[in-house]
C-alpha cells in the first residue's frame, strides 16, 4: 500500500481525506495540515522518508516542495479551475447582494481570473488583484486586503488562503475563500492513483547495474603481491555491498574489475544519488575511472542487454557518467547529476531516418542534440554551445551541423554579437 502525504490548510486536508476514502484499498493517506503555506518546506524535509508520494492542496506549496526535494515525479497538486472562483463569487453575491463590485482578490496569476470572468461575460467594477508566488508571505496578503477595505475602496475580499481568510474575518473584512471543489479534488486523486500504478510498475521492473573499473589490468600490474590485490578487491566489494544493502539487491563479481548488481527499477531510481556517491568513493580510493551502465527491462535478460549497452556508452567518454537505458529505448546520460540528459535511440519517422542516413548522422546523436536544445530552452545555438555541453570536439560538432543544414534539417540564422576579438560564432536553429 502506498503512503500519501497530504499537505494543505486544515479544511482542505479534511476534504481530501474524506474524498480519498474511495482509494483506501491501495493508498494510505497521512495528514500534514499547516497554518501557513511556508511551513511546507519543514514538513516535507521532516516526513519525506515516511511517504511514497505527496499530494498538495495548491500549486504554491507544490512549488515549495519541488524546490526543496528536487523530486517532481513524487509530487501531485490539485489544479484549481474556474469552479473555485465561481463558488466564491456565488457566496459573495448571496451574502452581500453584490456581484464582484469593489472587491480585492489574491490569485496566483491574473490570467486565471481574467479567463474565468470572460467565460461568464462579466466586466468587473473596482476590482483589485494581488498576485503571489512561493516567496510571498501570508501577512503581505492580509495587509493588501485590509488596507483596501479600511480605505473604503473595497467592500469585501476573495482569498485562496485559509489563514488569510481567518485573519481578515477576525478584522471585520467580509471574506470568501477560493477553495478547491470536490470535482477538482477527485481529478487530482485519479491522477494520484495513476501515478501510484506507475510506481508499482517501476518496482516490478528488473534493474541491472554493471560497474566496471576501467583499465583494471593496470591495477593488477602495479600490485606488489596477490594478497595486496585481494585486499584491494575486498574493499571494492565492501563499498558496493553497502550500496546493495540500501537497494535490497544482490551483487555478482565477474572478475577483472567488473561487478553486476541486480535490483528493481524503483529501488535504483530512489537511490540514484547514493549510486553517484558510491562511484565517487570508488574513484577516489583507486584513482581510476569507474564506468556504470544501468539497464531496465521486464525480464532479467532484457535488463542485462540494456545495462551492457549503457556500460559501453559510459566507457566511451568519462563525461557521460552513469548511463541508463530504459525498456522503451530512452538513454539517460549523467543519470542523477545536474547535467542529466535524456534522449531515445529508437525512431519511427522513416523520412527523417533516410535523411540522416544520407548525411551519415546517427539517430542517437540527432536525438541527443534535440534533447539538449529542449532541455536548455535554446531558440538558437552555436557550434561551441553543442561542443561544450555534449563534450564533442568542435570540429565534429561543426561537421554535424553542416550536415544537418545540407538536408534542410537545420538552418544558419546569423552571427552572435561579441565584444571580444576574433570571428563571431555562427548561430543555427533546428527546423
Amino acid at each position: 500500500m502506498f503512503k500519501v502525504g497530504v499537505i494543505g490548510p486544515h479544511s482542505s486536508v479534511e476534504s481530501i481525506l474524506h474524498l480519498g476514502k474511495e482509494y483506501e484499498s491501495t493508498m494510505k493517506f497521512l495528514a500534514f495540515p499547516y497554518h501557513d503555506f511556508q511551513e511546507t518546506e519543514r514538513i516535507v524535509l521532516e516526513h519525506d522518508h515516511a511517504v511514497d508520494v505527496w499530494l498538495f492542496s495548491g500549486q504554491i506549496s507544490y512549488k515549495i516542495a519541488k524546490n526543496t526535494l528536487q523530486a517532481e515525479d513524487r509530487l501531485v497538486y490539485i489544479h484549481h479551475t474556474e469552479s473555485g472562483i465561481y463558488k466564491s463569487l456565488l457566496h459573495m453575491g448571496y451574502y452581500q447582494h453584490e456581484f464582484l463590485s469593489e472587491v480585492s482578490i489574491d490569485e496566483i496569476t491574473t490570467s486565471h481570473l481574467e479567463q474565468a470572468l470572460q467565460q461568464i461575460d462579466i466586466a468587473p467594477q473596482n476590482i483589485y488583484v494581488k498576485t503571489f508566488d512561493e516567496k510571498s508571505s501570508t501577512q503581505e496578503l492580509i495587509d493588501f486586503h485590509i488596507d483596501l477595505f479600511r480605505s473604503g475602496k473595497t467592500k469585501g475580499a476573495l482569498t485562496c488562503f485559509e489563514a488569510v481568510a481567518l485573519a481578515l474575518t477576525k478584522s471585520g473584512v467580509p471574506t470568501y475563500r477560493i477553495s478547491s471543489t470536490d470535482m477538482e479534488i477527485q481529478q487530482a486523486l485519479r491522477i494520484l492513483a495513476e501515478k501510484t500504478l506507475t510506481f508499482f510498475y517501476k518496482d516490478t521492473q528488473i534493474g541491472v547495474q554493471m560497474v566496471e573499473i576501467v583499465h583494471f589490468d593496470k591495477i593488477r600490474e602495479k600490485a606488489k603481491s596477490s594478497y595486496q590485490l585481494e585486499f584491494f578487491e575486498i574493499k571494492i566489494k565492501e563499498t558496493l555491498l553497502r550500496y546493495c544493502e540500501k537497494l535490497d539487491g544482490s551483487l555478482l563479481e565477474k572478475g577483472n574489475g567488473q561487478y553486476i548488481i541486480f535490483s528493481s527499477r524503483g529501488a535504483i531510481e530512489r537511490e540514484i544519488k547514493v549510486l553517484l556517491d558510491t562511484v565517487s568513493q570508488l574513484s577516489e580510493k583507486m584513482d581510476h575511472t569507474i564506468s556504470v551502465g544501468v539497464g531496465y527491462g521486464v525480464t532479467v535478460h532484457s535488463a542485462e542487454i540494456n545495462a551492457q549497452r549503457a556500460l559501453q556508452l559510459s566507457k566511451e567518454k568519462a563525461e557521460h557518467g552513469i548511463v541508463t537505458i530504459r525498456e522503451d529505448g530512452t538513454i539517460i546520460q549523467s543519470s542523477g547529476a545536474e547535467d542529466e540528459l535524456s534522449f531515445s535511440y529508437r525512431f519511427d519517422d522513416e523520412e527523417l531516418i533516410q535523411k540522416l542516413k544520407k548525411i551519415k548522422v546517427s539517430v542517437k546523436n540527432y536525438h541527443k542534440v534535440t534533447a539538449l536544445i529542449k532541455k536548455m530552452n535554446w531558440k538558437d545555438f552555436t557550434v561551441k554551445d553543442l561542443a561544450s555541453h555534449l563534450y564533442w570536439d568542435e570540429r565534429n560538432a561543426r561537421r554535424f551541423i553542416r550536415s544537418l543544414c545540407e538536408e534542410d534539417l537545420a538552418e544558419y540564422i546569423g552571427e552572435e554579437s561579441t565584444f571580444s576579438r576574433g570571428r563571431p560564432g555562427k548561430r543555427y536553429r533546428l527546423k
